[in-house]
């Protein structure tokens, strides 16, 4: 009978333990999953709407409801209180039951019908800067549209013509065209980057708790054993089956998001679904360093999960990585997160070619060289048994 190689007595080895313990089922699969239908869900039709505001109306005329009228037809927003003073709508503002608020002063109607100057006041929640920017376009384009109101009554009663207003008001007219998201689509430029953000995190604590359970549960000297000691055979067949699995995950997100839920890209899936698996053994490896720094369990968990969530901020998407703080910006590099985010960004909105993604790509790989080089340190780790015993 031909003698079993240590690869695959360490590949199956660790099969059976996967089976197991349902843990690793619900890390494997559940998370990846839940986090797929999470992200492709959670921004519905794309775009804010009934957000919460209010409305100060301190004229009560004709002309002041007719103006709250058409706040409430606004799509962005959701008109759930009137108020009779300023400082209670202020107040509700900063307790955020309501996001934004405008402000009809007393003898508006008598202003306008008489030439005089009359200002609309509008007030809004900009501690979420999202929010924020939705409330304030909405009432800005709503205000826009109202001011022109009593200059076209006027002119129209002057015997002008709609078309000479039209003309002398708006003298130049904006055209925009948003490049790669024309209808400015929150899930266009975000269920994909953060999906990817939230794996990575199940990737690095997966990787994490299957080598450390090794040191945690005394079973490493079995496991080098198994693997003829040879470090490098142990970690790779280990890690194997979960590499596998979370690629099939990272394809079956593109799938989702790309395909289903047709978020447009300018490259093929070939491209997008090799750098995922790409990004997943980089997160592996990103693991595989962190932990041989230093073989406890309970402790490189906390400092897994802070890179992780580090990933969300660094990773460039919710802020221009180029703009932030200098030490921040060259930090941000060492995150799998940063590279696979620039690489992705290029082949969905133009796929620019090699020549501006090389240097992530290398990067990525750079990953696997450091994880390699740290590996004698692991296995004199789990040799030693001095971190078995930690809590």
């Amino acid at each position: 009978m031909k003698k079993q190689s240590p690869f695959v007595a360490v590949l199956r080895r660790e099969l059976k333990r996967m089976v197991s313990r349902r843990l690793y089922f619900g890390v494997c699969i559940v998370l990846p999953l839940f986090c797929i239908f999470f992200m492709s869900t959670i921004f519905g039709n794309g775009q804010m709407e009934n957000i919460p505001v209010g409305i100060v109306d301190q004229d009560q005329t004709v002309m002041s409801r007719e103006i709250s009228r058409q706040v409430e037809a606004v799509p962005t927003f959701r008109v759930i209180r009137h108020f009779i003073d300023a400082e209670a709508a202020r107040k509700a503002t900063q307790a955020k039951e309501i996001y934004g608020y405008l402000v009809i002063p007393g003898n508006f109607e008598a202003d306008v019908t008489g030439g005089r100057e009359a200002t609309l006041s509008y007030y809004y929640h900009y501690a979420l800067l999202s929010v924020g920017g939705e409330v304030r376009g909405a009432f800005e384009t709503l205000l826009r549209t109202l001011s022109l109101g009593p200059v076209v009554m006027q002119a129209t009663a002057l015997g002008v013509d709609e078309q000479q207003i039209t003309t002398f008001l708006l003298p130049v007219k904006a055209s925009n065209h948003p490049l790669f998201n024309p209808d400015l689509d929150y899930s266009v430029y975000l269920s994909n980057p953060f999906f990817f953000i939230f794996f990575q995190v199940i990737v690095l604590l997966t990787t994490v708790y299957a080598i450390g359970s090794e040191i945690k549960f005394h079973t490493g000297d079995e496991w080098l054993a198994t693997a003829r000691m040879n470090i490098g055979t142990a970690v790779v067949a280990k890690l194997l089956p979960y590499t596998v699995i979370f690629g099939i995950m990272s394809v079956f997100g593109n799938y989702v998001m790309f395909g289903m839920m047709n978020i447009p890209f300018s490259c093929g899936f070939w491209p997008l679904n090799l750098t995922a698996i790409l990004f997943v053994i980089a997160s592996q490896a990103l693991a595989v360093f962190l932990f041989s720094l230093f073989p406890a369990l309970s402790l490189i968990i906390s400092v897994v999960s802070m890179v992780g969530s580090l990933g969300a901020t660094l990773s460039g998407v919710t802020f221009p990585a180029p703009s932030m703080y200098a030490p921040v910006y060259y930090t941000s590099f060492l995150f799998p997160i940063r590279h696979f985010i620039e690489i992705n960004q290029n082949l969905l909105y133009g796929d620019y070619g090699f020549a501006y993604t090389w240097q992530n790509y290398s990067a990525l790989f750079c990953f696997l060289l450091v994880a390699l080089l740290i590996l004698p340190h692991l296995k004199r780790a789990i040799l030693s048994h001095k971190y078995e015993n930690i809590e």
